[in-house]
């Protein structure tokens, strides 16, 4: 499979297997949400082609802040939400046409509960999504919004071909006139 963005880290083999023997192939138009923020969160699954925005309202200015992505080769879903049917935290919306191995929280309930390895990997999962989360948190803490764009370029090399700038701006949460300042600085090689 060809990475076109990036790829996760995280081996989880036994999950994708279980994606593809009990999921579903779920085709996504550009636009098209896989969950609704607020609404109960039932799905989670693994992108075999596109990509897709994790998407809050702001709480004043009631603007959509992408929070996060999920890309090819890599799992997509409001984890651990769909677990239990809470509500999702966010909209999670195909940027291009996607296509993802689907299965319900229900399904993957199943399989935690066969046995203690299964177990095991819930923990795994969660121990992950919160190193990410605590990673990207320091990131806004410790880096500029320059090498943030760095990183974002590290994980997803081809992210500027297939994504608006004002989407990989509001990731980045600086506006898109500076992101064209950081591109222009790094196409002429202008430090800050």
């Amino acid at each position: 499979m060809e990475q076109k963005f990036g790829y996760n880290s995280l081996d989880v083999q036994v999950l994708l297997d279980f994606c593809k023997q009990e999921g579903n192939t779920v085709q996504y138009r550009k636009g098209e949400k896989m969950e609704c923020e607020g609404e109960p969160s039932q799905w989670f699954g693994f992108v075999e082609e596109g990509c897709f925005k994790y998407v809050t309202q702001g709480i004043s200015d009631d603007k959509e802040h992408i929070t996060w992505f999920s890309f090819e080769g890599e799992f997509v879903g409001n984890y651990p939400c769909c677990l239990n049917g809470t509500p999702a935290l966010t909209t999670i919306e195909a940027m291009i046409p996607s296509r993802v191995l689907r299965i319900s929280g229900e399904q993957m309930q199943r399989l935690f509960h066969q046995n203690m390895e299964m177990m095991e990997l819930r923990g795994i999962i969660s121990e992950h999504l919160l190193s990410q989360c605590r990673a990207r948190y320091l990131d806004f803490h410790r880096a500029t919004p320059r090498e943030r764009y760095e990183l974002l370029l590290r994980r997803c090399p081809g992210i500027v071909q297939h994504l608006p700038l004002n989407a990989i701006s509001s990731f980045l949460c600086i506006t898109p006139q500076m992101l064209s300042k950081i591109r222009k600085g790094i196409t002429f090689n202008i430090q800050p």
